[in-house]
């Protein structure tokens, strides 16, 4: 079975976020099973430099863009398509946003062509090419599955829905563009709010909808996550699937992960001290008895940061730590500065992003704080679990599917693997630091828990056969 997997990012070649570890991982995770998936990015100037290849085939204006053409190459061994458009994918700053700030104002061309190019190789419009199914991911890809429908297209598409909050909304003047018939300007088409919304457009053409864990998909059929589109997916809910993601071994294993100063399994976790001491150097950490707390993320709203950084000073009072690397909103980002000023070897702080880094504080931090308002699966929480670093998570959508709350039922049968708490307020996540800092002084109860995190299984074998599983009886029907 071939399948084409359209995503605007996959790891190693390009990535902001979780969206590229999970495409990146998935024709690995899927070829066990018989399922050949081929990878169609667009051809940012880091996809252009790392992947090269050859052409296959050349647009002389793709959809007002100008000259494009289809680049065929490999990525981790895998087969990768690239579709290389200057004039919509070849300039500096951010993949969605220029670097002085603000989402590109021809997000909905560049997106719009590469769905529609990828569509038109789906359905076998380029020679040697031809798919069985069309994988479309986030809003980026959601109009691949919309160019099918509207071809009445053979075929059938599957949507991943990583992220319900970001949707691709646009102005309804970019419609007559877009080279779709009238009948699509409408509630079963792309119209939205009376603008077009590339998300919703894709969820309402697609076979078959998947979120990335069982949870989320129950939680956005509920306005609080729906963010506006419960409505639609409620509809389809005969056609919704929760998967929940995997981590990739070869890359997050704490055996062999060359990122950390010493590598370790559950049997040897002693070892994670000398990861301890680098954290502690690196951050300006004094060496202390308490845990010491880490944070790898986007500094919004979303992950709950604002509530975090409330919490900063009752954190400290309980002689913990933190070491936080992360970016993201200029006020967070300030908030956090602030407290590490005034926590001088208490709280460190480093913004940006380092991928090294963030493995060595999963190996090397006792716990990491996940505070999310709504998280569709998130990868640190089984960073964590892999790496003996205590998750202690929000109980929303695939934090609670994968983090065993340390209540006393769990503890007593030995298989709890983190901390849940309910309300993402300051009263409920200095409840979960304050047992986090308990169950820490009890050193056979946190090791255990650390040994069952690791011991657990959440690579790609499960979800890979799942999905392998849904293309099948897609393909099939």
């Amino acid at each position: 079975m071939k399948i084409l997997s359209v995503a605007s990012e996959a790891y190693p070649l390009v990535k902001t976020g979780g969206l590229a570890d999970v495409v990146g991982a998935l024709p690995a995770a899927l070829s066990e099973h018989g399922v050949q998936v081929t990878t169609l990015l667009p051809g940012y100037p880091a996809v252009m430099k790392a992947a090269g290849g050859r052409a296959v085939y050349r647009w002389r204006d793709l959809m007002g863009g100008g000259e494009a053409r289809l680049l065929r190459g490999e990525i981790a061994g895998h087969p990768l398509l690239v579709l290389e458009a200057p004039g919509l994918f070849a300039r500096k700053g951010g993949l969605y946003a220029a670097a002085a700030g603000g989402d590109w104002p021809d997000n909905w061309q560049r997106f719009a062509a590469f769905g529609q190019a990828a569509a038109q190789v789906a359905t076998g419009g380029v020679r040697g090419l031809r798919f069985d199914l069309l994988h479309a991911h986030d809003w980026q890809g959601g109009m691949a599955p919309v160019y099918l429908r509207y071809a009445q297209a053979a075929v059938k598409s599957v949507l991943t829905v990583h992220n319900i909050a970001f949707q691709g909304q646009f102005g309804a003047e970019v419609f007559p563009r877009l080279g779709l018939p009238p009948e699509a300007w409408s509630i079963d088409g792309v119209e939205y709010y009376g603008g077009v919304g590339f998300l919703k457009g894709g969820l309402a053409a697609a076979t078959a909808i998947t979120t990335v864990s069982p949870t989320y998909a129950r939680e956005i059929l509920r306005p609080e996550f729906g963010m506006g589109l419960e409505g639609l997916i409620a509809g389809r809910s005969a056609e919704l699937t929760g998967i929940v993601n995997g981590i990739d071994p070869a890359v997050w294993n704490p055996r062999s992960d060359a990122a950390l100063c010493a590598r370790y399994d559950e049997a040897d976790l002693a070892r994670r001290v000398q990861n301890k001491r680098a954290i502690e150097q690196q951050f300006g950490l004094d060496e202390a008895e308490g845990p010491l707390f880490t944070v790898v993320t986007r500094l919004t709203w979303q992950k709950g940061m604002d509530v975090l950084a409330g919490a900063l000073d009752s954190l400290v009072d309980m002689g913990g730590r933190l070491a936080l690397l992360g970016s993201g909103d200029e006020g967070l980002e300030q908030a956090f500065l602030r407290a590490a000023a005034r926590h001088p070897g208490r709280i460190g702080v480093r913004i940006g992003y380092d991928e090294a880094l963030s493995h060595l504080l999963q190996g090397g931090a006792d716990a990491i704080i996940i505070p999310s308002r709504f998280e569709p699966c998130g990868l640190t929480q089984l960073y964590g679990l892999a790496y003996g670093c205590v998750p202690i998570v929000a109980r929303v959508g695939g934090l609670a599917d994968t983090v065993i709350d340390a209540n006393p039922a769990a503890l007593g049968a030995g298989v709890a693997t983190g901390i849940q708490f309910d309300d993402v307020t300051h009263e409920g996540l200095t409840y979960a630091l304050r047992k986090a800092v308990s169950l820490y002084g009890q050193p056979a109860r946190w090791r255990r828990m650390q040994q069952r995190g690791m011991a657990a299984d959440f690579s790609w074998k499960t979800s890979g056969a799942a999905y392998a599983a849904l293309y099948r009886s897609l393909v099939s029907a």
